[in-house]
């Protein structure tokens, strides 16, 4: 039996939030940068995208990440004031675990000499900003003066060791140690602190704000020296500041959509360049997080787009990539496109990716309405919503064409298109079904019993529908009437997902009782049995192209994949292929299966032959 191996991950957004800028951060010798989106933290590699790790042990949403000086730990911080510290490669094993607010962590540094940590965010009372040795978790100083939420801060990387911490009292406050006490506090700002950074070198260290200012410091003493031009300044809240490798330039990203690259001389900062990345030009283009690696130069839209520039070609067009951000709901590998895989979000968001390359684009839809169900044949897309309705578009290079909505009445819970007459959809509603002939509604069918699941034969001749009861009931369709044939009573729950094989002789269902099975069409007998192996509810399922496998996703974050000819106990299992559940599943081919989930990542495996 094949095992199947991690072939490709196509990487999830950093999770943003408007109006708050995100901080993140780089490998301090490679091009691996990190960020996170809710539980996760990613590691994902610049020089090559599709070489991600998804670190998924917190507990709460995690919020900030950061490499040890020497790469080899990673420290991770979520909304709930805990600490994670962990092995940056292989096992990612856990070497700590501490509590150190009482609310969300916003930023947290390393000390160069890799023994403290300083962490700042929210919290009750003055347990805004704690410095803790990384080993024993001990207190290292009293950071007294911020009254509310501390947004950033930051470590000298040169001794004298100094933190600096910045947030929403406007203030700027530096601390000198170990063990740290205060030692002044700035006023300049005239809004949110967003961020603050010190300069490789340790000379300096910059502080930018809502109030569209940066300001330099002494990195020593923490006297002010200058700030950013601001003639050439930012129009919009500024919200994350880096620093370049040679201590020389800065770069800021703000709500006005550009970046802009600074030179910092004699405690000035001089515009060298305005950067502005590709967009639609609305909201979701605001920057909000940038990060200066090596010779990339790194940015973040609100819709968690990342631009990637070259440092020693800022003339060039950058490089973009992006994602989901929320839980991927639906996946289709499309059959009339080589290698293209399209995914869909409830935020309403529908993404290409090419197996190989990876991010290709997001459809542009003329409505950006939720979307719960999305399928395709050929170059059509059928999706459905919250708001009950259906909508076709024809699929165009990176748009879906004038789509035709129709409001079907109730809310739409299953999709099943007749592969050979595709403009025949079967859609499965509380009280029975929808047969639709392209736009128009044939019937509305009460099947008298709660409808869960359904699945439409490609000639449109025969329809499966699943209940809440778990049995399976099928149906002969003529015109617009269904006419009951037969019932199945195999499950023990509510039937989640039906599909026939691709050869139309057998079809599979599977119920919210962790239980997958394999009929054969013609006799309606039980082919293959006993597939009990998920541990939750199972909520998609797959075919492969020759009809020979039968792929299973589960709330128990596995994918399980049968041979149809073989006992269910001769399975191959992946674990913990999403965290949070799989939700979508395809083969693109015999020997490859693409799964999708709540993490918002898409994933290939390969099935290699023992």
């Amino acid at each position: 039996m094949a095992t199947p191996q991690l072939a490709e991950t196509y990487a999830c957004v950093p999770s943003t939030e408007r109006g708050r800028g995100i901080l993140i951060s780089g490998h301090p010798k490679s091009n691996t940068i990190l960020y996170t989106n809710n539980r996760s933290v990613l590691l994902f590699d610049l020089d090559n995208p599709l070489d991600v790790t998804v670190y998924a042990e917190h507990a709460y949403p995690a919020t900030v990440a950061r490499y040890s000086p020497n790469g080899e730990w990673i420290a991770s911080a979520d909304s709930s004031g805990t600490v994670r510290i962990w092995g940056a490669y292989n096992d990612h094993v856990l070497k700590n675990e501490f509590k150190v607010l009482s609310g969300r962590i916003d930023d947290l540094q390393w000390s160069p000499d890799m023994l403290r940590i300083v962490a700042s965010g929210d919290g009750k009372g003055k347990s805004l900003v704690r410095a803790f040795m990384w080993d024993s978790g001990s207190n290292v100083g009293e950071f007294d003066g911020h009254s509310r939420r501390v947004l950033s801060c930051a470590f000298k990387p040169t001794r004298p060791y100094r933190i600096v911490t910045c947030g929403e009292d406007f203030l700027v406050n530096f601390y000198e140690g170990p063990p740290f006490k205060f030692k002044l506090s700035h006023r300049d700002h005239s809004n949110f602190v967003n961020c603050v950074r010190f300069a490789p070198d340790g000379s300096k260290f910059i502080t930018v704000s809502s109030d569209k200012n940066g300001f330099l410091f002494d990195g020593k003493t923490g006297e002010k020296i200058g700030e950013l031009a601001s003639e050439d300044g930012h129009k919009g809240s500024i919200y994350a500041v880096s620093w370049s490798p040679d201590s020389k330039q800065v770069l800021t990203v703000s709500a006005d959509k550009s970046a802009k690259v600074w030179e910092i001389t004699d405690g000035k900062g001089e515009l060298k360049k305005t950067l502005t990345c590709p967009g639609t030009g609305g909201v979701d283009d605001m920057l909000v997080g940038c990060l200066w690696q090596n010779d990339y130069l790194v940015t973040v839209s609100l819709c968690g787009t990342l631009s990637i520039f070259s440092a020693s070609d800022l003339d060039k067009p950058p490089r973009q990539i992006s994602g989901h951000m929320k839980n991927i709901s639906s996946l289709v590998v499309l059959k009339s496109i080589p290698k293209t895989i399209l995914t869909s979000s409830y935020d309403g968001l529908i993404v290409k990716w090419i197996q190989g390359s990876g991010y290709s684009g997001k459809l542009q839809r003329k409505d950006n309405s939720q979307i719960k169900c999305l399928a395709a044949v050929d170059e059509e897309l059928v999706t459905s919503g919250f708001d009950n309705k259906i909508c076709r578009a024809r699929l165009q290079e990176d748009q879906c064409g004038d789509a035709e909505a129709i409001d079907i009445g109730c809310q739409p819970k299953d999709i099943s298109l007749a592969l050979n007459s595709p403009d025949l959809a079967l859609i499965t509603i509380d009280s029975g079904v929808v047969l639709l002939r392209g736009t128009n509604i044939l019937s509305t069918i009460n099947l008298g019993f709660v409808a869960t699941a359904s699945a439409i034969s490609p000639d449109g001749s025969e329809a499966i529908i699943g209940g809440q009861d778990g049995k399976l009931h099928i149906y002969s369709v003529e015109g617009d009437t269904l006419t009951e044939g037969a019932v199945l009573e195999k499950h023990r729950g509510a039937i989640t997902v039906i599909h026939y094989s691709p050869d139309v002789t057998m079809f599979a269902s599977a119920d919210a009782n962790r239980e997958a099975i394999v009929w054969d069409r013609a006799t309606q007998e039980v082919k293959l049995k006993n597939m009990l192996y998920h541990t939750a509810r199972i909520n998609c399922l797959a075919w492969s192209p020759d009809n020979s496998m039968v792929a299973t996703g589960s709330l128990d974050t596995c994918v399980i994949i049968y041979e149809v000819d073989k006992p269910a106990s001769s399975r191959m299992t992946v674990k913990g292929a999403h965290l949070g559940g799989v939700y979508g599943l395809s083969f693109a081919d015999e020997q490859s299966v693409v799964s999708s989930g709540e993490d918002a990542c898409v994933r290939v495996w390969k099935l290699t032959p023992q």
